[in-house]
Parts: C-alpha cells; sequence; structure tokens
C-alpha cells in the first residue's frame, strides 16, 4: 500500500498526485448528472399536462415535494450500506463503478419520461448513489495516509469538482430541458455520467492496490483526531467498551427505529399521490403515518440516550455536544433545502425572469464569463493531467477529452442562442447555479476566516449559518409581500433570489463544510462509525423535513399569502440560531477544550 501511495505522489497534478484529478473529474460528472436532474424534478412533476410547450405531468405541489423529500432522504441512508459493501465485499473502486453504472441506467430510465420508468429510475439513482458517494473519498483518504497534511488541500480541491458539476449540470441540463423538451435534461445527465465510469474505470491501473478489494490484513492508522485518548486513558476507555457492547435491547430499537422510518419515508408520497396508505388507522386524531414516524423517532432518540449513558462522563459530554449539533443540523437542512423545491418554484411561477435592452446584454456578458471562465481553468487542469499521465492512462484521457468536447460545444451552443435574442427569459433551472457559484468565490475567504484568530467556536459558527438562512428568507418574504393570496403566478424582481441564494450559500459555508469536522474530533475513534450514521440520519431527516414543509406552500399562501409562507422561514431558522448562540458556554464546557 505505501509503495502504490508514493507511486502516486511521483506524478504531479497542481502539487497533488495525478490520481486525484481523476477523482477530481469523476466527481465532477457524477454531480453534473446528480444536481442537473435533481433540479429538474419539482419543475418536470409540476409542470401544466396540457396547455404548454413542454408539458409535465402537472402533480399538486405538495405531492411533488413529498416524493422529492423521500428521494433527498433516502439518498443520504443508502451510502451506510454502500460504504458496509466497499469494506467487506467489493473494494472502493469497484463500488464507485457499480454505482456510476447503476446510476447511468437510472437517468436513462427517467428519459423514457414512462410513469414506471421514472421511478424505477429514481430508485437507481438512489441505490447507485449509495455505491459512490461514501466510496470515493474513501479513496481519497487512502491515497493520503501518512500525507495528513495535505490531506485538507486535496479536499478542498475535490469540493471545486463537486460544484464545478453541480454549475455545469444545473445549467446545461435546466436549458436543455427548459428549452427542447424534459428527456433532453434526463438525458444529458446520463450521457456525462457514462462518461465519468468510463474514464475513472480506465484509468484504474494509476492507482496500483488504492481503493482495491479488501484483504483481511488491517493496517494500524495512528490516531489522528486531537481528542484521542492518553494509552491509560485508552486502556480505561476500552474497558468501558467491553462493558458498552451493543446489546440485543439495543438492536431491536435499532431495527424497529430504521423500519419505522423507512416505512414513513415510502407511506408519505404513497399516501399522498397514489391515494393508498401502509399504516390506514388513525390513534388520537393522528394519522398512521404520523403515529410510525413520531414512534420510530422516540425509539430512535431511546437508544442514542441509552448507549450515551454508559460512557464515561467526557466521552459522554462529547456526544451529547454532538447530538445537539446534530439537532441544530436537521433544522439547517430542513430550511436550506428549500432550493430544491419551493425556491424552484418561486423561481419558475413567481419570479420576473425577463430581461430586454441593456439589463438583457448586461445579463448575456456577465452569464458567458460566469460559464466560461471556469470551464478554461478546468480545461487546463485536463491539459495537465493528460501531459502527466497519457502514456500510462491514454483511453481515460481520451473519454475525459471527449466529455470536455461535449461540454464545450453545449456552452457555446446556449451562448449563441442566448446572444441571438434580442431580449431574454432566464431560465428557473438557472437560479440553481447561483449556490455553487457563490461557493467556489466565497469558499477561500471563509477558509482564512476559520484559520484566523477570529475563528468563532462550533456553535457560533451554527447560530451566524442559521441566522443568515433566516435573512435570506427573509428577503424572500419581502419581495412577496405584494403577491396577493392564493395566486398561482407573479412578476417579482429576481435580486431578491439572487440575495437570498447569496445569505443561504454563506450559512452554508458557516455549517456544512464544519459539521463533519467537529464530529472527527469530538466522537473517539471506536465511535465513529455509529456517529456518522446518526451523522447522515439526521441529514436526511432534514431532507424528507424540506419536502414536507416545502409542499405546504399552497397552503400557507392561500390561507395567508406568499410573504406569510418565507416568513416562516425567516423565523425559526434565526431563533434556533439564537438558541445555538445561547448555548456557546454549556457547549464549550461539553467539548472539553476541542475546537
Amino acid at each position: 500500500m505505501s509503495t502504490d501511495i508514493e507511486n502516486l505522489f511521483k506524478d504531479k497534478v497542481i502539487g497533488h498526485p495525478a490520481g486525484l484529478f481523476v477523482l477530481f473529474f469523476t466527481e465532477m460528472w457524477e454531480r453534473f448528472s446528480f444536481y442537473g436532474m435533481r433540479i429538474l424534478l419539482v419543475i418536470f412533476l409540476t409542470a401544466p399536462l396540457l396547455g404548454d410547450d413542454n408539458p409535465g405531468w402537472g402533480w399538486a405541489r405538495e405531492n411533488a415535494l413529498a416524493l422529492i423529500g423521500t428521494y433527498a432522504s433516502l439518498l443520504y441512508l443508502t451510502p451506510i450500506i454502500g460504504g458496509w459493501v466497499a469494506d467487506k465485499i467489493t473494494g472502493y473502486r469497484v463500488a464507485v463503478v457499480i454505482g456510476c453504472l447503476i446510476m447511468t441506467l437510472g437517468h436513462a430510465s427517467m428519459a423514457l419520461e414512462t410513469e414506471t420508468t421514472f421511478y424505477i429510475g429514481l430508485a437507481l439513482l438512489i441505490i447507485g448513489t449509495g455505491f459512490f458517494k461514501p466510496n470515493i473519498t474513501s479513496i481519497i483518504s487512502e491515497m493520503y495516509k501518512g500525507k495528513e497534511s495535505k490531506k485538507d488541500g486535496a479536499y478542498t480541491i475535490f469540493y471545486m469538482g463537486v460544484n464545478a458539476g453541480a454549475f455545469f449540470g444545473m445549467m446545461l441540463c435546466g436549458y436543455l430541458a427548459e428549452n427542447y423538451g424534459w428527456s433532453w435534461g434526463f438525458g444529458l445527465a446520463g450521457i456525462f455520467m457514462m462518461l465519468g465510469m468510463l474514464q475513472f474505470w480506465l484509468a484504474k491501473d494509476i492507482f496500483g492496490s488504492i481503493g482495491g478489494k479488501p484483504t483481511k490484513i488491517h493496517e494500524v492508522e495512528l490516531p489522528q483526531n486531537i481528542n484521542e485518548e492518553s494509552p491509560k486513558e485508552q486502556k480505561v476507555a476500552q474497558e468501558g467498551e467491553k462493558l458498552n457492547p451493543f446489546t440485543l435491547f439495543d438492536k431491536v430499537l435499532m431495527i424497529l427505529a430504521a423500519v419505522g422510518g423507512l416505512l414513513y419515508l415510502f407511506n408519505d408520497p404513497l399516501e399522498k399521490i397514489g391515494g393508498m396508505s401502509l399504516a390506514p388507522f388513525e390513534i388520537g386524531g393522528l394519522s398512521g403515518t404520523n403515529v410510525i414516524v413520531l414512534v420510530a423517532l422516540v425509539l430512535f432518540l431511546l437508544l442514542l440516550v441509552m448507549r450515551i449513558a454508559r460512557y464515561a462522563p467526557q466521552v459522554r459530554d462529547k456526544i451529547v455536544a454532538v447530538s445537539i449539533f446534530g439537532v441544530f443540523t436537521v433544522f439547517f437542512f430542513s430550511f436550506f433545502e428549500q432550493s430544491l423545491g419551493s425556491m424552484t418554484l418561486f423561481a419558475r411561477d413567481y419570479t420576473d425572469r425577463s430581461l430586454d435592452g441593456s439589463a438583457a446584454s448586461i445579463f448575456k456578458v456577465v452569464d458567458a464569463i460566469l460559464t466560461t471562465v471556469p470551464l478554461i481553468i478546468i480545461t487546463w487542469v485536463l491539459i495537465l493531467l493528460a501531459k502527466k499521465t497519457f502514456s500510462r492512462i491514454g483511453l481515460s484521457n481520451i473519454i475525459l477529452a471527449i466529455a470536455f468536447a461535449g461540454l464545450w460545444f453545449l456552452v457555446i451552443f446556449r451562448l449563441i442562442n442566448k446572444f441571438s435574442e434580442s431580449g431574454t427569459e432566464i431560465e428557473a433551472t438557472w437560479f440553481g447555479i447561483l449556490n455553487s457559484f457563490y461557493i467556489i468565490t466565497l469558499a477561500p475567504l471563509f477558509s482564512r476566516w476559520w484559520e484566523s484568530k477570529y475563528n468563532p467556536s462550533a456553535a457560533m459558527k451554527y447560530g451566524i449559518g442559521l441566522i443568515l438562512l433566516g435573512l435570506g428568507f427573509a428577503i424572500l418574504s419581502y419581495g412577496s409581500m405584494g403577491i396577493p393570496s392564493g395566486a398561482k403566478t407573479a412578476s417579482v424582481s429576481m435580486i431578491f433570489l439572487i440575495l437570498a441564494y447569496l445569505l443561504h450559500t454563506m450559512g452554508e459555508l458557516c455549517i456544512s463544510p464544519v459539521g463533519l469536522s467537529y464530529l472527527s474530533k469530538l466522537v473517539p475513534a471506536r465511535m465513529i462509525g455509529f456517529m456518522f450514521g446518526v451523522w447522515y440520519l439526521a441529514i436526511a431527516v432534514g431532507q424528507k423535513a424540506a419536502g414536507t414543509m416545502g409542499g405546504m406552500i399552497d397552503k400557507i399562501s392561500e390561507k395567508y399569502s406568499m410573504g406569510t409562507f418565507f416568513l416562516i422561514f425567516t423565523l425559526i431558522p434565526i431563533a434556533v440560531g439564537l438558541i445555538s448562540i445561547v448555548l456557546n458556554p454549556l457547549l464549550k464546557r461539553l467539548m472539553h477544550g476541542v475546537r
């Protein structure tokens, strides 16, 4: 293994091994397909069935967001299984290829636009993501064993691949889908997913045994967490661990909570869309669906409390702190992920997206710069990679070049069409790219902030992030004050959405990248797997809650107003953010000096 790592570091691109950039481009194409398809879902499902140039399925917004919430939630649960399969059976590289192949089939299935193939496509995308998501990052972790000082830089570069893929996927899949038909958008996502899979598989020789099939020989890795115990503390902890295995009761609680949670995830859209129920009963005025989710939640909390209570006091305090941050994470994603639902609907139905005269000309120039400058930079990286690796993985480089040629063609095709119009109408999906653009622009600034003497504590970061999120919705609430109750369309200035995405992204940069970092620092290595599962569960709950709350857009806007709908989304995150700030002294004590 160490020999393979040294070999990887011989061929460097921008100071990192060439293999990192193979992973960078694989992730870029996967995120291209994932976000390109995701941004289309709510618009496709809710577009009018008849009387439109590009008809969709005409679903009610509540029904569409119920399905999307379940889909988004499952995307954070299947990686737990996919990671286990890779660890025990396939190895990371094979798991990544399996995931890419399954997702390619999923996109192809969705492009057929029948009800059956649509659901099959979503299922394949959920399964494929489970194989892909945890394992490509595990390859990076293996690549940098013994070179931890360079790992932060590697993940920063990799994260740029995530955002570049999201940026171009939402822009191009959205452009083709809204202007030429939904199948074009879904199909394009599948094509680039397939090309990403091929370039990765054909580059497998560059990795040697890294990410290969698991062996029965386990390397011992020295602890890297700053909170790792001293030898004496480790001995005490190990003795305590023997007294705290997963009991039969723990396992029963875990199974029941998991079954209840999954039953709710599937039953919610089934009840709303199909008029069927897996739990056709009521208790105390609560529907069977709500009873199931409440029971599952109580059982899970009981499991967590029982596990935490059996640990040594200092470990227990740290896990309590992580659990509190997990609750804040649920709130954050419940509101932040409105970008997938209610904010996309607001962009389509309530935002004035038409520009004329000088405004249209300025937008076209800015749009061209935003599109071509990142693409030029990434193409330059591709050329550097080819220079270093063509003799070893030439066919992979050729596939990658074909993918980039296609990307350049589509970008130029879109820009020519835009500049040929006298005015312009911005696609509703275009606003989704603002998040990726802001992240690429602002991430270096926030990184320098975290490294300075003014670096806030964890609780303060969560508080600031949630307050910024709420302020973004405050701007939308203010902008939509003039929309009458029950109105299905309006022409609010797009500046409100642009500013809202800016504040939301700033909030994300305060919370999303630092959450897992604090988890790795606070949780002892022997418990990291269990708590990572809990963390992904928190995000999954947030994703489902986002769909449920976003689905209330019609009921609230009809009874009150659209401004009231976004006002609710303003007040709750700000209130939770203030609670996080107030809890800062307590959380500092629970963290026992970890920063």
